[in-house]
């Protein structure tokens, strides 16, 4: 399997639309919406290389769903952290910093990716055009590179946030035990958002050295840096769902973060 098949997608894609419906997860539909568009982008990219490579239309799809996808895996990574904090103060813990305000992290992070998108689909139809054109495409180019860019510090600034949240847990003196709970799902969190934002790189690093360059006229790059981290990042988050770690609403935080603290045990949290 690789960059021309989707069907590793086609699986994800049908894992997560079972446990969004098995643990009524709505929250975390936005990654199924991502499976479903890197699904049709990874099929255009299959019909325009066996087919026709210069398929206006199959290049547009594909390019575009591809683009887009990650941004709504980021935004479900968003959603569960935004969750986790809700749940830490809910059993005790105090993390009054304003950058662990779960509205802030949320659209505040999900506002700038959707900022930086469309900066990437406007920079890659001026590349196209002027392509067509035999225009020089360095304004477009430069368009694009600027929200790869933007995206990229962004997504920094929600690691840096992310770790100092998982730090913060640990060092809180009454909640040892809860984090542990939470541990594995935490840590799957972390490694489907490293991917993410290695696949982000890879991006910002292809545009940086323009149009056919090494790394974007090598399949080889765009199947390890781009393929592959978008397609762990959904399994990793299939294999360890929210349904299994995250209740499916702040009361249920409480009645659960009840139940375990009086039983030292960790319960299934999306059903209650």
């Amino acid at each position: 399997m690789g960059p021309h098949d989707a069907r590793v997608i086609i699986y994800g894609c049908l894992v997560h639309v079972l446990q969004l419906v098995r643990y009524k997860t709505w929250f975390f539909s936005p990654l199924a919406l991502a499976c479903f568009l890197e699904t049709v982008g990874y099929i255009f990219r299959s019909l325009s290389s066996k087919n026709d490579p210069y398929h206006i239309i199959w290049f547009v799809v594909q390019y575009f769903m591809i683009v887009v996808a990650p941004v709504f895996i980021s935004a479900s990574i968003y959603v569960c952290i935004n969750k986790l904090i809700t749940w830490a103060k809910s059993v005790g813990y105090v993390l009054d910093q304003w950058w662990l305000s779960p509205k802030l992290i949320l659209w505040g992070f999900v506002a700038v990716d959707v900022l930086t998108t469309i900066l990437q689909i406007a920079g890659a139809a001026l590349v196209g055009s002027s392509q067509s054109n035999q225009k020089d495409p360095a304004t477009g180019n430069n368009i694009l590179l600027a929200g790869l860019a933007i995206q990229s510090f962004s997504f920094t600034i929600f690691l840096a946030v992310l770790s100092l949240f998982r730090f913060a847990l640990f060092k809180h003196p009454e909640g040892s035990t809860a984090v542990r709970m939470k541990d594995w799902f935490i840590s799957a969190l972390a490694i489907a958002s490293l991917l993410v934002y290695l696949r982000t790189l890879f991006r910002l690093s292809e545009t940086a050295q323009g149009l056919f360059s090494h790394l974007s006229i090598h399949e080889v790059y765009f199947g390890t840096l781009e393929f592959s981290p978008v397609v762990l990042a959904v399994w990793i988050l299939a294999v360890w769902h929210p349904g299994r770690w995250l209740p499916y609403d702040t009361a249920a935080i409480s009645r659960t973060s009840r139940v375990e603290s009086n039983s030292g045990k960790e319960k299934p949290l999306a059903n209650v």
